[in-house]
Formats: structure tokens, C-alpha cells, sequence
């Protein structure tokens, strides 16, 4: 009887054993693909509107900056500086890590030593405007998460109406914003230069954007560190109007923008 009680509670602290050295490997394994290769993101915003919506959800991939602690699930370890550090490239859709510790998605625009203006709303790197050419209004659905945010509202056939231009960089990258009104605000900026080991982050959704423009003091997110960057965005592998009920999963299916799964960024 003795022997028997033994072998079983030595099976039990086997077992036992097996069951934290299986979780160990498990949390290993999410801190390794969360860390240092890929990560999901959610859209919480319309600031980079017409290219993401809110309730988009992206796959960041975690390698093309390098790693800091900010790109550390947890923020462990605790590194100070960047590992494999690399610059991002102008157009890059990047998250990083904001002045209030939250992790924010915009548009890089300027790189270290790059001098940044903004005119009427024209972007100017480096003395010369970005090339800017009007284009016909975008109209984004209507849905519960994505009401009709803009400036001056226009509705037509259940889309909010959005004044558009495209926008293309020196080295060749184009892409939709959207200019709502004349905002001396941040329509007339700078010049500024950027500083060594910082870059210069731009929402799409110009006047909806509390970005490089505006200081981290005024709620803006000023000149982003490098070491700050948590990756570059990937592909759209879920999005959400809003309508469903996170509780009742039949419902996931009908509230789904199926159109905007697999967008690439």
C-alpha cells in the first residue's frame, strides 16, 4: 500500500513538473514570436484614415528596425539603446511606443537631418514640397465604430465624404491623406530639423492627427526616438465594423469588412 501511495505521488509531482515545464516553453514561445518576430495591432483611431480604419487589426512585424525595449513583450528585458538597429524608410507605416507609453501607429515622413515644413498643408522635406495632387473624394462606410468624423460631415449613400490627395515621396512611395480644412495649427509648421536618432511620424488623417507636429506636452507626439519604434506594419488580418458583440461569436461574421482582410500597409 505504502508503494503504491509513493508511485502515485511521484506520477502527480511528474505530471506536475511536465505541466510547468509545458507553460514555461509556452510563454517562452509568445515572449520569443510577440518580441521579436510578429505582433497584432488594433486601429484605435481614424488618424491614419483613408488607409486604415478603426477596428482594422494589422500583424506588425517586430525585425526591420532592430529591437529596443519598447519592441519587448512586457518590456523585458529592460534594454537601454537598440540591438540591430536599422533607420525605417520615408512612407513606412510604423508603431511606436508614445510619450505616455502607449503603442501608436503613423506614417514616417522625416529621418535624421531631414528638415520638415508644412505650407497650406503641403508637406516640405527638405526645401522641396512633396509632389500633392487633388484627388476625388474618398467615401469610408458609415458603421458603428467609424461615424462620419469630419470636419465639415458629408453623407452620401451611407459613406462619410473625405477631401483626398495623393501624396508621393521623393523616393517614389505614394499614398492617399486627407486635408478636411485650412488648420494653421499644423497646415503651417516648421521648419524644424530632425534631430540625430529620431524620426518625423505624420498621420494620414492630417487634421485629425496629434503627431510630430504637435509636442508631446500639447498631447502630440514631437520628434519620435528611435528607440521608441516597436516595427512596421504588415497586412490587415481582421477588421470590424463595430456591430458585433464580442460574446456572441455568430455575429463576428456579419460585423467583418471581408473586403479589407489581407490589405497590405
Amino acid at each position: 500500500m505504502a508503494t503504491t501511495e509513493l508511485t502515485r505521488e511521484k506520477s502527480e509531482k511528474s505530471a506536475d513538473g511536465s505541466l510547468r515545464r509545458g507553460l514555461l516553453v509556452l510563454l517562452l514561445f509568445a515572449w520569443v514570436l510577440r518580441s521579436l518576430i510578429i505582433a497584432p495591432f488594433s486601429i484605435p483611431s481614424g488618424s491614419m484614415l483613408p488607409g486604415l480604419y478603426i477596428g482594422d487589426y494589422l500583424l506588425v512585424a517586430k525585425w526591420p528596425y532592430g529591437y529596443s525595449r519598447a519592441s519587448f513583450l512586457f518590456g523585458f528585458p529592460p534594454i537601454s539603446g537598440r540591438i540591430l538597429a536599422s533607420l525605417p524608410e520615408r512612407g513606412d507605416v510604423a508603431v511606436f511606443r508614445g510619450p505616455e507609453g502607449n503603442d501608436v501607429i503613423k506614417r514616417v515622413i522625416g529621418l535624421p537631418g531631414d528638415t520638415i515644413a508644412t505650407r497650406d498643408g503641403q508637406v516640405i522635406l527638405n526645401g522641396t514640397p512633396i509632389a500633392r495632387q487633388r484627388i476625388a473624394p474618398v467615401a469610408i462606410p458609415l458603421s458603428a465604430n467609424s461615424p462620419c468624423r469630419a470636419v465639415t460631415p458629408r453623407e452620401a449613400a451611407g459613406n462619410c465624404l473625405y477631401d483626398a490627395w495623393r501624396e508621393t515621396l521623393p523616393e517614389g512611395r505614394s499614398f492617399t491623406v486627407l486635408d478636411q480644412v485650412d488648420n494653421p495649427v499644423v497646415d503651417d509648421f516648421g521648419p524644424v530639423k530632425v534631430p540625430a536618432g529620431h524620426v518625423f511620424m505624420m498621420g494620414d488623417n492630417r487634421d485629425d492627427s496629434a503627431d510630430s507636429r504637435i509636442s508631446p506636452a500639447l498631447g502630440g507626439m514631437g520628434f519620435v526616438p528611435e528607440e521608441a519604434l516597436v516595427g512596421r506594419a504588415l497586412v490587415t488580418f481582421w477588421s470590424t465594423d463595430g456591430g458585433a458583440q464580442w460574446l456572441l461569436p455568430w455575429t463576428w461574421f456579419g460585423a467583418a469588412r471581408w473586403d479589407r482582410i489581407g490589405m497590405r500597409h
